[in-house]
């Protein structure tokens, strides 16, 4: 899985923030910064993790840089980044430093981020707007900062911006549909993500540990060229499978349990995210098999209505149908469907939407909605469908028989111009194609 994208696609892409800027003032200038490492105690960092923003639109991985886009002048692309400092990469790894950043990356030139100071002061000289990520509280008071050293030297023909835009929402519609070559890495990241998840439905059985189950996901995603995990990885036993967000990770496993694994690889920046709920010992008892074929249901329902034109509240109108009439046939809720689900009666049960963006943030930028109306699904959008039904423990008017069940199942699609496509629908779904797989 050798998969990249291009420096031409880079250069597209620059092109585009670039076009934007000139169409919407005269002098414009647009400031993107790399991430910074982050300490976590005395001379240790956290492991690194660019800027979304920052790596697709350079493709560069190292701490310490500013993108400037400034149409107009003879050199519109500009990096400031780490210069080559031997007696640093020694201990810190190897820099591609400014002689080869212009060759490897496709900028016009660059220079050390210790001058980056003086190269802000010359080009939002005299530039009307700014463009930069709102977001980022960093970059904006280093900007401010410039402005303001142009502010007090009229004299020298310095005059600072008059304004300032924020870039992230044109990054978001840009990042939101997908090229051909992104499409490829997030299908090598979900391969890898369904490798995994079939790894620890072998491995775990009862008496293991919720870690030991982390550790086999963890060791396939490293194995097959993914360094990390796009977020915590939730491996959740019995009752801990009802904490959305449990990353604990360190209970025992117990026979007659079921566990939620919710884990997802990155790769070359983006995001994998696949949820399956399996019983520990292999074989689902008949209540949680009943429970596992409402969610399963519901989840079929909404990936029916990923198509072009559809949208995420039409696909969770289809969801939530399909699970409330589940809810009812159990005796978990009582009336009509379509009653109940115009009172959001499901939502006692799934307290979280079904899905989200796709990308290099496993919550992918990019808004659900547009003036006051439901955006519609695109080809090269990819998003999650993963609904959900947990009952904690004491929750109160259920039956005894379903407490401490937490299921959730997830997949990652593609929007095509004829539907969808599953990424991870190999990861075992079914209740017969999970109790096959762990049986070997």
């Amino acid at each position: 899985m050798q998969q990249s994208i291009s420096l031409a696609e880079y250069q597209q892409r620059r092109q585009r923030i670039l076009d934007h800027v000139s169409s919407h003032a005269d002098h414009g200038v647009a400031v993107i910064a790399a991430a910074s490492l982050q300490t976590r105690s005395r001379d240790t960092e956290y492991p690194f993790r660019q800027n979304s923003d920052f790596f697709y639109l350079t493709g560069f991985n190292e701490p310490d840089a500013l993108l400037i886009l400034a149409p107009g002048r003879a050199q519109q692309v500009i990096l400031c980044c780490q210069p080559s400092d031997p007696a640093a990469e020694v201990w810190h790894g190897r820099r591609l430093g400014i002689d080869r950043a212009v060759a490897h990356l496709g900028v016009d030139v660059a220079h050390s981020i210790e001058d980056a100071e003086e190269v802000l002061l010359d080009v939002l000289n005299q530039a009307d707007v700014v463009f930069s990520s709102h977001e980022d509280s960093s970059l904006l008071e280093q900007l401010h900062d410039v402005a303001s050293a142009l502010r007090q030297a009229p004299k020298q023909g310095y005059v600072a911006p008059s304004s300032w835009q924020d870039l992230s929402p044109f990054m978001a519609d840009m990042r939101i549909i997908k090229s051909a070559a992104e499409l490829d890495l997030m299908r090598a990241a979900a391969a890898i993500s369904v490798a995994a998840h079939k790894r620890a439905m072998r491995f775990t059985k009862p008496g293991c540990y919720e870690f030991q189950v982390a550790a086999e996901l963890h060791h396939e995603f490293a194995r097959q060229g993914a360094h990390h995990p796009a977020y915590g990885s939730i491996c959740g036993g019995g009752a801990n499978a009802c904490i959305l967000h449990y990353t604990d990770n360190a209970d025992e496993l117990h026979d007659g349990d079921l566990i939620l694994i919710d884990a997802g690889a990155e790769y070359q920046g983006y995001a994998g995210d696949i949820t399956r709920t399996f019983p520990v010992n292999g074989r689902f008892s008949e209540a949680q098999a009943a429970l596992y074929n409402v969610v399963l249901k519901a989840q079929l329902a909404a990936l029916a209505a990923v198509t072009p034109g559809s949208s995420m509240p039409q696909a969770t109108q289809a969801m939530a149908l399909a699970l409330t009439e589940g809810l009812v046939e159990l005796g978990l809720l009582a009336g009509t469907p379509a009653q109940l689900v115009a009172e959001g009666a499901y939502k006692a049960f799934m307290i979280h939407g079904l899905g989200h963006w796709l990308g290099l943030d496993v919550h992918d930028v990019g808004t659900y909605s547009a003036a006051g109306k439901n955006r519609p699904f695109e080809p090269g959008m990819v998003l999650t469908i993963e609904p959900g039904v947990y009952i904690p423990h004491g929750m109160a008017g259920v039956d005894k028989k379903w407490h401490g069940l937490g299921i959730r199942i997830e997949d990652d699609v593609i929007v095509t111009a004829t539907g969808h496509e599953n990424m991870t629908a190999a990861a075992p779904k079914t209740v017969a194609e999970i109790e096959t797989w762990m049986q070997g």
